[in-house]
């Protein structure tokens, strides 16, 4: 593999893999499922989705990247080569997840920036739907360009493309031994504030009171496994690449816990912050929780607002705080997830990484006009489902029958066994990454599909057709184009 692609230290892959897990999932996703599947009672899954799911499969993607050196297509060559095309289908599949990502960082672009002088108004909620987003629950407004939003994501772009055409330390690594550390210091300025405020302790209260009863229904035990799939990017191909570019000393078991740890505790600490504004708008407008509190960007775009709005001029301080704060959470995902197609293609085509990303980002950029549209967010939401709920899942149980069962897993133990400062590994290992991980795969998968299926309307059976067959289309193409790399075929494994 080429230096460009190669970490200067172990620190930088790990700054990097914490970069990639705590995004914008744990600022504007988590809160708000924490609370509606039985606030203090979902810590119960979510301990066991984390134990049984996303522990043993990140050391098992790590260790199998860090053995290839290469790029995940093109270790799922080495591995089984009639499953190229299965190798190119995630890659593209999660960059079709990195222009969805643009549009939400272009959306904060412009939050940030109003931030200064509060410029959503009186009503943030109409802003956002009505004036901004101009938003159909349908098709019919993908005619309705906003330049004004193409605008800001075409910022974003630009940003992606300054980070990841450069070397791979001084571009992606470099940003995340800046940004996040700063990440996590806004965060704590923001959440220490939060507490301080009126009637925090209605929010908190609210936030963690125990629904035990919840934890016999299906559906708590989902949302935990869900929640830990989307914010540990677990079966996106970025830990098994960030992986392959490690030095060899490298400790895999404690830098894999050191993700989840540092993951987990951001975004349960930004659920503090969250729900003690929501306290506080709850103390000053006299509504229950119940009634203020909002899923997904709602959460962002309009409950901060209102709340920077109360706060006089100290919304002046924290309101650009917090967007920036968005903001780096959102880029450092989209970077990560970025690089997953662009180091695949430069494996198989021979590119450098400049025309890589000159060339992805450009089709990203032209992709993403689609949600600068009146239905760009109905769009991003059916298509959030479908890379989550399906793809994703079923790429972690695809990688747990290749990488446990014919690449053998057992190959890992002693090797990953030998660098460990934490524990070792042991039978209980590979009993989960070989049978129990793929069972409960098999389980969630079903009930995501499910989810998917209750869209029952015209234009969301349209949007998800072209999905399947742009992610089909796409694999096969670029599957059945021949390499112009001669190593193509010539992985060197690290680990015999």
């Amino acid at each position: 593999m080429a230096n460009e692609n190669k970490w200067g230290s172990n620190i930088a892959f790990i700054l990097a893999m914490i970069g990639s897990a705590v995004g914008l999932g744990n600022i504007w996703r988590y809160p708000y499922v924490l609370y509606s599947n039985g606030g203090g009672a979902f810590y119960i899954p979510y301990l066991f989705a984390i134990i049984t799911l996303a522990i043993p499969f990140i050391i098992l993607e790590y260790g199998v990247g860090y053995n290839y050196q290469a790029s995940f297509t093109k270790a799922i060559v080495k591995l089984k080569p009639k499953f190229e095309v299965y190798g190119w289908l995630l890659p593209v599949g999660i960059f079709i997840m990195t222009i969805y990502y643009s549009t939400i960082i272009g959306w904060d672009g412009i939050y940030f920036f109003l931030s200064f002088f509060k410029g959503w108004g009186a009503d943030p909620n109409t802003f956002l739907n009505v004036n901004l987003l101009q938003a159909t629950d349908s098709l019919s407004g993908v005619s309705n360009f906003i330049p004004f939003i193409a605008i800001f994501m075409l910022i974003g772009w630009f940003f992606i493309l300054l980070i990841s055409r450069k070397n791979l330390d001084k571009g992606l690594g470099k940003v995340c031994k800046i940004f996040v550390p700063l990440l996590f210091i806004v965060m704590i300025i923001i959440v220490i504030f939060s507490l301080t405020l009126p009637g925090a302790y209605i929010g908190l209260a609210e936030l963690f009171d125990p629904d035990w009863s919840l934890l016999w229904h299906f559906d708590i035990w989902m949302a935990a496994f869900g929640q830990i799939f989307f914010s540990l990017s677990l079966g996106m191909g970025a830990g098994f690449t960030y992986a392959s570019y490690t030095e060899d000393n490298i400790d895999l078991i404690s830098s894999g816990i050191c993700v989840i740890i540092a993951n987990c505790a951001f975004e349960n600490f930004a659920a503090l912050g969250v729900f003690s504004i929501l306290g506080y708008m709850s103390l000053q407008s006299g509504a229950p929780i119940s009634e203020i509190v909002s899923q997904g960007t709602t959460l962002i775009f309009v409950a901060y607002p209102q709340v920077f709005n109360i706060l006089g001029i100290i919304g002046l301080i924290l309101g650009p705080m917090f967007f920036f704060t968005v903001y780096i959470a959102g880029l450092t995902s989209i970077l990560s997830s970025f690089e997953v197609l662009s180091i695949s293609i430069q494996n198989k085509f021979a590119l450098t990484r400049r025309k890589a990303a000159g060339i992805l980002c450009l089709v990203g950029a032209l992709i993403s006009m689609v949600y600068a549209t009146s239905s760009g967010g109905y769009i991003l939401g059916i298509t959030d489902i479908f890379i989550n709920n399906i793809l994703v899942i079923f790429s972690v149980f695809v990688e747990c029958i290749l990488f446990a069962w014919i690449f053998k897993a057992e190959r890992l133990i002693d090797f990953m066994n030998g660098r460990s400062k934490t524990f070792k590994l042991g039978n209980w290992w590979l009993a989960h990454v070989k049978y129990i991980i793929p069972a409960i795969l098999v389980v969630i998968w079903f009930g995501g599909l499910g989810e998917l299926l209750r869209l029952k309307t015209t234009d969301s059976v349209i949007i998800l057709t072209g999905l399947v067959l742009t992610l089909i289309i796409f694999s096969v193409i670029l599957t059945r184009l021949p390499a112009k790399s001669k190593e193509w075929f010539e992985t060197q494994e690290r680990i015999k």
